[in-house]
């Protein structure tokens, strides 16, 4: 069952009644029966401009049907014409979200009445019997039946045509609402004795041709195909030759704005398509508005989007330069802590190793101190030694002249007045040289008894 807003939106579109709560009033007096309302809304209309017309052309009263029945032709569109809502066949629209499709806002006008159809599932439906249904024709073979239609007609009528689309009755009806045009639809009947003069005369025309290709998506079909026969089910085509114009709505739908049955003039034809193409045009133009509305919104929203991810791609930068940096600085500050850390406890080892250094110099500075014992006093056995430093300082001391050269050498060590242990004594006239090893000797042997003056000579 079709839901509440597709009625309101389809009898909005049927009536030309633009006031919401006022169509609801008129659908909710009728029990929201859709087309119980349209035709009692139409009657009315219909017998006001009756009355009006009757003195002019008393044709404008009769039926549709019964008017092309009487002629052979289907009359022009008159306004006063009672709309008509037809509905398909279940089999036709079962799956579908409602047999009456919500139209687009247009005043719609057709002779024989104004049809909404739902073609969601075009083919066998679930029938009453509980039968299974699935689609009659693939998207392919409509494609190769349509490319089969086309190639067929152009070999026919090799001259001026129209343009018909190699491609199946949805893929045509996409195309006709991408490109904000209505669908010319032609169901061709090869079998039927009008076909051959209305596609040669009409159909092929120079102005007919030249009006559809222009203004119109062409689709056509061969009553035999399999869409082909299902369209002429589906639009209720009763003569031949077949011309339609619709338009796509909502949920795969379509509104029939025009259909043409039997043979027709080029004038005809001509009028007709004329005067759906300027019934149409305020929707189409819409259409057309708000598609370039939607693009340019989406546009705008792509150029909003592509600036916030530069934006944000610019702030993850910083903010990722901002990490790398603070690492940096870290990793520096790391890298400088741990540099002092092993300076200072290189500094602290120096230190320490110095301070052992010192501290074992003064034990051995103690030490041959000691050993060295008392300074003896002045007599015939002592010897006066004289010991001058490089930086002019000056030792004196009394030694054994039986003391070797080497507690010479321990005497200087224990003064602590040089920094190095590499260094001779040496005695000036004669210039004698007492290095290690002359340390044995005694003092007297080495010619230094009773006094001896020594400098310390640096290696």
């Amino acid at each position: 069952m079709v839901d509440v807003a597709d009625k309101l939106a389809c009898f909005q579109a049927v009536t030309g009644l633009e006031d919401p709560d006022l169509c609801t009033e008129i659908l909710q007096a009728h029990g929201w029966d859709l087309e119980l309302a349209i035709s009692s809304f139409t009657s009315s209309n219909q017998s006001s401009a009756s009355t009006i017309t009757s003195d002019s052309d008393p044709r404008d009263s009769l039926d549709p049907t019964q008017s092309a029945s009487s002629s052979g032709l289907v009359p022009a569109p008159n306004p006063s014409i009672a709309w008509k809502l037809v509905t398909l066949p279940f089999s036709v629209i079962s799956g579908s979200l409602g047999l009456v499709s919500g139209a687009v806002g247009l005043g719609l006008w057709a002779a024989g009445g104004v049809l909404s159809y739902s073609l969601g599932m075009i083919g066998l439906g679930q029938g009453r019997g509980g039968e299974s249904s699935a689609r009659l024709v693939s998207v392919s073979a409509a494609a190769s039946e349509a490319m089969e239609f086309v190639a067929a007609f152009e070999r026919d009528y090799p001259t001026t045509r129209p343009n018909f689309v190699g491609e199946g009755f949805m893929d045509a009806l996409q195309r006709s609402r991408n490109s904000f045009k209505l669908l010319f639809v032609y169901l061709h009947s090869p079998d039927h004795p009008d076909s051959p003069v209305f596609c040669e005369r009409t159909l092929c025309s120079e102005a007919v041709a030249a009006f559809v290709n222009e203004n119109f998506v062409a689709w056509g079909a061969d009553i035999r195909a399999s869409e082909g026969f299902k369209m002429s089910n589906s639009l209720k085509a009763s003569r031949f030759p077949f011309c339609a114009v619709v338009m796509p709505t909502t949920n795969q739908r379509i509104a029939l704005l025009q259909q043409v049955e039997g043979p027709t003039s080029p004038e005809e034809m001509l009028t007709m398509l004329q005067k759906v193409l300027e019934e149409s045009s305020p929707v189409l133009v819409a259409a057309r508005l708000d598609a370039e509305e939607r693009r340019n919104n989406m546009r705008l929203r792509e150029e909003q989007d592509a600036a916030y991810r530069a934006a944000l791609e610019a702030d993850q930068a910083r903010e990722r330069q901002r990490r790398e940096e603070q690492e940096r600085l870290e990793r520096e500050a790391a890298e400088a802590e741990q540099k002092r850390k092993e300076e200072e406890e290189a500094h602290e080892r120096a230190a320490r190793e110095a301070a052992e250094k010192e501290a074992a110099r003064a034990r051995m500075r103690e030490q041959k101190a000691l050993s060295l014992g008392d300074e003896p006093e002045k007599g015939p056995s002592v010897t006066q030694v004289l010991v001058r430093f490089p930086t002019g300082e000056r030792k004196e001391r009394r030694f054994h002249s039986t003391a070797t050269i080497q507690s010479v050498y321990d005497y200087v060590d224990s003064l602590g007045c040089l920094e190095v242990e590499d260094y001779s004594l040496v005695s000036n006239f004669p210039r004698v040289t007492y290095g290690r090893d002359k340390q044995p000797l005694s003092l007297k042997e080495a010619g230094l008894h009773p006094q001896a003056s020594l400098f310390v000579e640096l290696n």
